[in-house]
């Protein structure tokens, strides 16, 4: 790491709602945000995370106030009535957006949105502080809405890719590229071994059922590890390819996924939507291990021929057709590829540089 600034800085980072910040964790967004916030307190900023209940404390933690609001007979039986969930991160930004809008100008010094809300960027002209988004995803019709809503908007995106940055360009077109960085200290290199390994969060968008087709088609144990984010799914299109070389081993923590995907000879990676930046793939690099996976989103632009094998997407037979060259790759050129591209290093200071661009 590098030495921590002399100018401290005082940051409030916005979380989701939905899932809590701590291992093991819920997915990508929430490994991101966490490894974002310890990077930055070690280079000696003060931190405070507003994220769901339940968080790592270590972080400098407000729980955000993730509870259905009490509403009256009237409300809720109106026809536009939203879910409970809608309802209860709603009211948990609302509740945020108004204690900053009061006194976040004596307690911060910038405020990084790394939620996919819309209502920090919609009341960011309300704050007396510089507000930094991380454009996650594709556009969504709230987010989008609430930057057009502002004659101004105040708020300085930054996105995860040039796909994320192109796909965000009509609304947000100054959106500048941080890719996401991950700690290489704990995502270490590791021998390889006799199987295939994919990891994520088990829902349809993820396609674990195309990586234990290929798998199977391939020849190859395949070890499969993450949450199960959607049980129907799981049941219907996952469980039934267990078996015959295919294992799920369960949702892990980060020192046993380190050593699950660095004991792999290859990582299966396949999106069945244009995935914004794949941490995966990053971590799978990392640890040395070489990555096959589905042409879609920004895989694109994190794999090289040296460390990756792209097919066309949802095309299970063309992914397996692939694993042969793919397990054959040099393992020091992945590792290499994730020092150089994927770096945690790099992704702190250029956040740290945007928030000193913003200070007085």
């Amino acid at each position: 790491m590098s030495n921590p600034r002399a100018a401290p800085l005082r940051v409030a980072l916005i979380a989701s709602a939905r899932f809590p910040v701590r291992e093991p964790f819920a997915g990508g967004l929430e490994a991101h945000t966490w490894t974002l916030a310890k990077a930055l307190s070690e280079r000696g900023h003060h931190v405070e995370l507003f994220a769901a209940p339940g968080s790592d404390p270590s972080l400098g933690l407000n729980e955000l106030p993730v509870h259905r609001p009490v509403l009256s007979n009237a409300a809720r039986a109106d026809v536009s009535m939203p879910d409970a969930v809608w309802m209860a991160e709603h009211h948990a930004y609302l509740r945020l957006m108004l204690d900053l809008a009061r006194d976040g100008e004596r307690r911060f010094d910038v405020v990084h949105n790394n939620s996919l809300h819309h209502l920090p960027v919609a009341m960011a002209s309300a704050l007396r502080l510089p507000v930094v988004t991380t454009l996650h995803t594709p556009p969504t019709p709230w987010l989008e809405s609430a930057v057009q809503a502002q004659e101004r908007c105040p708020v300085t995106f930054t996105a995860v890719s040039s796909h994320m940055a192109e796909a965000w360009h009509a609304t947000a077109p100054g959106a500048r590229v941080i890719r996401n960085g991950i700690d290489t200290r704990l995502w270490s290199p590791g021998p390889g071994g006799p199987y295939l390994v994919w990891s994520g969060r088990l829902v349809p968008e993820k396609g674990a059922h195309l990586a234990a087709e290929a798998a199977r088609k391939a020849g190859w144990p395949l070890r499969m590890a993450g949450p199960v984010g959607d049980r129907q799914y799981f049941a219907d299109r996952v469980e039934p390819l267990l078996g015959d070389g295919a294992e799920y081993v369960g949702h892990l923590s980060r020192q046993d996924l380190v050593r699950l995907v660095g004991g792999a000879a290859a990582a299966l990676v396949t999106p069945c939507w244009d995935e914004p930046y794949g941490l995966v793939v990053a971590e799978a690099l990392a640890c040395g291990t070489p990555v096959c996976g589905f042409d879609r989103g920004a895989l694109g632009e994190i794999l090289t021929p040296e460390c990756g094998r792209l097919a066309p997407p949802g095309d299970s037979a063309a992914l397996a057709d692939l694993v042969h060259e793919t397990v054959s790759l040099d393992r020091r050129a992945a590792r290499e590829r994730a020092e150089h591209f994927c770096s945690l290093d790099a992704m702190a200071e250029q956040y740290t540089a945007i928030y000193e661009e913003l200070t007085p």
